[in-house]
């Protein structure tokens, strides 16, 4: 039990407190590590944490077992004796290769009852999981496969975009094709490493992140897209990199920055808003959370989400340069979602480009596997379309 993770579970042993033992009930999630030499899963680490749980006044109702192996009876029966739950609450969970399957294996289980029963709510209709059971079997359906790169400085550690990979992933299946991610480092594309990935690809995507280590390697991934044609969507920083390169190659200021990464850049075309100069205190700054947005008439922004006035979370301090905007603007960059205000631009697109998407805000946060959202719905549409074009023509 890590000492970080000790002012969650006070707060959950307080819960219990302020709503009443009928009001709460607790699911302890536990790990059954299999030991290879003698072909056992070991119950000891879970009546441990168990133990640790009722030291500080949690009493799990529901005992989750998770396992990579078959979990039988007497090992559940084990668990229940020495944790002090009903046999049927310890509710075996096998890993499985999809991870929206889970759901529907927990249904096949007692633990809906088990909760039901425990928090006196009476089911006045039995699920309906048919658009779930679609969802699965969409999954297992042979398809042909796209290819995308997601350039990004924390590539090592897929889990740091896992939800720019759900995302794509939810899309990828609204489109009915299979998604291959090719994680590209920022760093290796400044050292002009990993090029001929982006060669291969039929779309690019460019998330968040902070720092200036790599920002030059994501520039460069949105010059690539830009110049060659190839679906580009990019997530905050991957909005700003791709306005950074459109002033430096299009408009031609060669020195164009975020003054977040160069404070003495004499094109700041990513830059604080004036009424956050003065603040000394990041802390406090950021936009974050929902914020308003209209779009424009006819954008691609527009057609995806089939609405004129949206609302997406943020998490960010700066923004495109309104000193800029006309300037870019003029030369071919739409911003095709503003803030109410007019003061903040929101989406940006570039003109007679199949799709090169830039969002302020994190779409991926709001996408859903029975509801993708509409902007990566429309970034994978057009890197199938894409797809196709390319094999047609081989």
């Amino acid at each position: 039990m890590e000492i970080e993770g000790l002012p969650f579970l006070e707060a959950i042993r307080q819960m219990r407190l302020d709503l009443g033992r009928e009001n709460t009930a607790y699911v302890h999630l536990t790990w059954l590590p299999h030991i290879g030499a003698t072909g056992e899963l070991k119950t000891k680490p879970t009546q441990h944490s168990v133990r640790e749980l009722r030291s500080i006044g949690i009493l799990p109702d529901v005992i989750v077992t998770r396992s990579d192996y078959p979990i039988d009876e007497s090992i559940q029966e084990k668990i229940a004796l020495f944790c002090d739950v009903e046999p049927r609450a310890v509710i075996p969970m096998v890993t499985s290769l999809i991870l929206y399957e889970v759901p529907l294996l927990l249904e096949q289980t007692s633990i809906a009852d088990i909760l039901l029963d425990r928090l006196n709510i009476k089911a006045h209709n039995e699920p309906d999981w048919r658009e779930w059971e679609n969802l699965i079997e969409k999954v297992h359906h042979p398809k042909p496969t796209v290819d995308i790169a997601l350039v990004g400085k924390y590539v090592e550690l897929h889990d740091a975009y896992i939800s720019v990979r759900e995302a794509l992933k939810h899309a990828a299946l609204a489109n009915d094709v299979a998604l291959n991610i090719h994680w590209v480092q920022s760093t290796d594309l400044e050292n002009e490493i990993d090029w001929e990935i982006l060669t291969k690809v039929d779309g690019i995507i460019v998330p968040g992140g902070f720092g200036s280590r790599g920002i030059e390697g994501k520039i460069k991934a949105a010059a690539f897209a830009r110049e060659n044609k190839i679906p580009y969507f990019g997530l905050c920083l991957g909005l700003q990199v791709m306005v950074i390169e459109f002033a430096r190659n299009v408009l031609g200021y060669p020195k164009a920055h975020s003054a977040e990464f160069d404070h003495a850049t004499p094109t700041p075309v990513i830059d604080l808003m004036p009424d956050q100069n003065s603040v000394t205190d990041k802390g406090g700054t950021m936009r974050l959370g929902l914020y308003p947005c209209r779009l424009k008439e006819g954008s691609l922004a527009r057609e995806a989400y089939q609405t004129d006035f949206i609302e997406e979370r943020h998490r960010h301090r700066f923004e495109l340069n309104n000193t800029y905007r006309s300037e870019l603007e003029e030369a071919g960059l739409i911003c095709s979602g503003i803030s109410p205000d007019d003061r903040l631009v929101e989406i940006t697109e570039i003109k007679d480009h199949p799709f090169m998407v830039g969002t302020q805000f994190h779409p991926e946060f709001l996408s859903r596997p029975n509801k993708p959202h509409p902007l990566f719905k429309a970034f994978v549409r057009a890197v199938k379309e894409r797809m196709q074009t390319t094999k047609d023509i081989g």
